[in-house]
């Protein structure tokens, strides 16, 4: 049986760790190589690099910090924010990375997931969805893809959660896969930091139409929730940001409340 994955993420805004509510009221997390050398001796399954402000800023992700960050890891790795070609996702895998998540450009762009899939592999090829639940979506005319029905239930949205889009979260994961990409993490906007538990209704429907790997990100507050997005959410694996970074919980003891519940993981 496959084990399933803990993922500490590494939000990166100008050099430093951060991390929000919701995607707002950002604060300081520490610097991360120090953090990924950190959840390398701590057993993390894989590592996730995420530049927030790459796509809003317009500018490239940061090359010397994920230089660093994958010198301290023997575990993979995740790079993402800024992505626009398949150059830029050469870059990253010579930087270090073992896979490279797109967003924006791929929502502007989705050849962009069949170009790099082509190019690396769709291993190589994680698309991130920032997702949130919309009552009544904006609905504009997109040529590249399809729009989202009147009475959506979840919107995508791009540039760091700033801009809203026109799809649907599970016509756009299923479109992105059949393109080539090969894993999804999948972030509730909505729960994102309120450590109230995954979006797991969310998961699960979205599990339920691709066949590739699906990371649950945003709500983690207690072990339960982990557990929860694996059986419930029909996860593959859990990612959290704030509750590793400040000292809440620690990645061994999520993979050892997992193990008692019959959940199988790799050993600490």
């Amino acid at each position: 049986m496959l084990t399933r994955r803990v993922i500490p993420c590494l939000d990166v805004d100008d050099g430093r760790v951060v991390k929000g509510v919701s995607f707002v009221d950002i604060r300081d997390a520490g610097d991360p190589a120090e953090l990924a050398a950190f959840y390398n001796a701590e057993g993390a399954d894989e590592l996730v690099f995420l530049d927030i402000t790459a796509s809003s800023d317009a500018r490239d992700t940061m090359m010397d910090v994920v230089e660093k960050v994958s010198s301290e890891v023997f575990i993979p790795l995740t790079v993402g924010g800024g992505i626009r070609s398949v150059d830029d996702m050469r870059k990253m895998l010579e930087a270090g990375a073992d896979k490279v998540s797109v967003n924006s450009a791929a929502v502007a762009s989705p050849k962009l997931i069949e170009d790099c899939a082509k190019e690396f592999g769709s291993q190589c090829v994680v698309l991130a969805m920032d997702v949130k639940r919309v009552d009544d979506p904006v609905i504009t005319q997109l040529e590249s893809f399809d729009t989202v029905p009147a009475a959506a239930m979840w919107q995508i949205y791009t540039h760091g959660g700033r801009r809203p889009t026109p799809l649907d979260a599970i016509k756009w994961a299923r479109h992105a896969t059949e393109l080539g990409a090969g894993e999804l993490l999948v972030t509730s906007m909505d729960a994102d930091g309120q450590k109230t538990g995954y979006d797991n209704e969310l998961l699960s429907m979205i599990s339920d139409s691709v066949t590739v790997p699906v990371i649950a990100s945003g709500g983690a507050g207690e072990p339960e929730h982990f557990y929860d997005a694996l059986t419930e959410g029909k996860s593959d694996a859990v990612l959290a940001a704030s509750l590793f970074h400040f000292g809440e919980l620690r990645v061994s003891e999520v993979k050892s409340y997992l193990a008692e519940r019959g959940i199988p993981v790799r050993e600490v």
